[in-house]
């Protein structure tokens, strides 16, 4: 009888090397294919890894087969680690509020996240795959592809992959050392002269919060003997950007025309609601981090503390109940405000919220502040009114299907367009302040689906915000000054700080230059707890859970 000895996994034939991969194959083809379109963040090592673990030589039988079965949840984590989808941290954070959300709006949130194209062109794919299977050997390319990607990936992420423009800013030519990144350049802004890298978007974001952390609105210690009482109605809009209007048709709503001031190049740093309605109400010193935002701040920081040492009373104003997230307790507990919320019993409901909550019809609610908070127009007062009816998911009462956003948002916009004609007439002296959360992300693009904002984008965080002084003896004639400048609370604060002793509403002459120039500038820096979206040489990057930096798709 001839002896049988065990073949050793190093003398398989190479061929036979490549049979690791087997129906991987078409796993690694539409990652690439995802990739080259732009809605994948491909991690060039993790995968080269794991094609190694599917390829290594393994003769038994049951081993292979075993290696396939515990490669099926790493392949999934892999994938999802390489898409845009919302981080473990993220969803864990966010599962609480998630679990508010009712059954009608959480179907309609998965149905967005089928991309019919992508299923097609998967379809197509898989087709063209078990085709050319038959005489190609397409583990031989996978693994090819997966090397050439490192390759090109070894000097870090600032090289793109895709087409399309997603390239990295071209490097300058002379570097700068670390202490020049910290030089602010007009409006306090760090230089932004040293080639995109990820070490050096890191340390220019670095140089950002270090530089905004020393800014603060210079309020006067008292008012002078002839200032004239004024209110202030900020209100805090959630789910509105200029991205939101551009699709539905109302840049060119009435509304907008009927500001004084008007910010274009606005960044509400954030885009959620908390965090927005917790950095308006800091809006008196620079952006702070988001994790900073839970942590007390100087007394200083507080737009409303700061007029309340002058004398403003404070009141609060929701148009929902501020159940969800926590929204009312947050804004007490981080933003300052503690005087307690404006009456609500009685106000009719215009729309039921994702969590079926009442949103009670805005006309309402600012008439009851009008006869109630306002009562004597000879105090001075700042009021804070936060307005939910464009937030994704709502719905009119006894339809589960979520409300248009233009029905919603032409409605909103006519309502507070009567409300500014109708304080016109009253004789009040108002400054009235628009200044919305964040937009409601209505188009999404490549990294985002329609209505998802774990991922302060350019699109979400861009706002307009309008400034209108009602009851000027001399008013604002003509087109809204328009401010281009990059702003974000700051410029509010500052606004509100040179308004604060009413002259300008009995001057003959209002001195418009005087008031509207030399605003703080701010960068475009946004951030949420698992992302940081920043404008660097003109191009938007994103740091997802403190890893690389790589360009936003686009």
């Amino acid at each position: 009888m001839t002896e049988h000895k065990p073949t050793s996994p190093l003398s398989m034939p190479l061929w036979q090397y490549w049979r690791g991969l087997s129906g991987w194959n078409f796993y690694f083809l539409a990652k690439f294919a995802l990739l080259w379109t732009g809605y994948l963040n491909f991690h060039a090592l993790e995968n080269l890894v794991f094609a190694a673990y599917l390829l290594f030589p393994l003769p038994n039988l049951r081993l292979h087969r075993l290696r396939h079965w515990v490669g099926l949840p790493i392949g999934f984590t892999l994938f999802w680690h390489d898409t845009w989808l919302p981080g473990l941290d993220s969803i864990i954070s966010q599962g609480s509020q998630v679990a508010g959300f009712s059954w009608d709006y959480i179907l309609d949130l998965t149905a967005r996240f089928i991309n019919w194209q992508m299923v097609g062109a998967a379809f197509v794919l898989l087709v063209a795959w078990l085709f050319i299977s038959q005489w190609v050997r397409i583990t031989v390319l996978v693994v090819a592809a997966l090397i050439w990607l490192n390759v090109l990936t070894v000097s870090g992420p600032v090289i793109a992959l895709t087409p399309g423009g997603n390239t990295a800013p071209a490097a300058v030519t002379t570097a700068i050392t670390s202490g020049d990144t910290n030089t602010p350049q007009v409006g306090d802004i760090p230089a932004q002269t040293a080639p995109a890298s990820s070490q050096n978007l890191t340390a220019w974001l670095n140089s950002f919060y270090a530089s905004e952390a020393k800014r603060q609105t210079q309020f006067p210690a008292s008012l002078p003997m002839d200032a004239q009482p004024f209110e202030l109605l900020v209100i805090n809009i959630c789910s509105l950007a200029w991205s939101d209007m551009e699709a539905t048709g109302l840049t060119s709503h009435p509304l907008w025309s009927h500001f004084d001031i008007l910010f274009k190049e606005f960044n509400s740093a954030t885009s959620y609601s908390g965090p927005a309605a917790i950095r308006l109400l800091r809006a008196s010193c620079g952006q702070s981090s988001h994790k900073n935002l839970y942590s007390p701040a100087g007394n200083q920081c507080y737009l409303f503390d700061n007029l309340a040492a002058l004398g403003f009373s404070q009141h609060l104003m929701l148009d929902h109940d501020g159940v969800f997230g926590d929204f009312l307790k947050e804004i007490r507990q981080y933003g300052g405000v503690q005087s307690p919320l404006m009456n609500q019993n009685g106000l009719p409901t215009n729309l039921l919220s994702f969590d079926n909550s009442p949103i009670y019809d805005d006309t309402a609610v600012l008439q009851r502040w009008l006869s109630e908070e306002g009562r004597d127009p000879n105090t001075r007062s700042a009021t804070f009114f936060n307005l939910l009816p464009l937030h994704d998911g709502n719905h009119f009462p006894g339809i589960s299907k979520t409300a248009d956003y233009k029905v919603r948002a032409q409605k909103l916009f006519d309502q507070l367009d009567n409300f500014l004609t109708e304080l016109e007439k009253s004789g009040r002296k108002v400054m009235v302040v628009v200044a919305p959360e964040h937009g409601g992300a209505l188009k999404g693009d490549k990294m985002q689906v329609s209505g998802l904002r774990d991922i302060p984008s350019p699109s979400i965080t861009h706002v307009p915000v309008g400034v209108k002084f009602i009851g000027m003896k001399a008013p604002h004639q003509g087109s809204p000054i328009e401010i281009s400048q990059p702003s974000s609370y700051l410029a509010i604060s500052e606004l509100v700080a040179r308004s604060v002793d009413g002259k300008n509403f009995v001057a003959d002459q209002v001195d418009w230059n005087a008031l509207t120039s030399n605003l703080p500038q701010t960068a475009p820096v946004s951030e949420n707890a698992n992302a940081v979206v920043i404008q660097y040489q003109g191009k938007p990057w994103v740091r997802l859970g403190g890893g690389d930096w790589v360009p936003y798709p686009q």
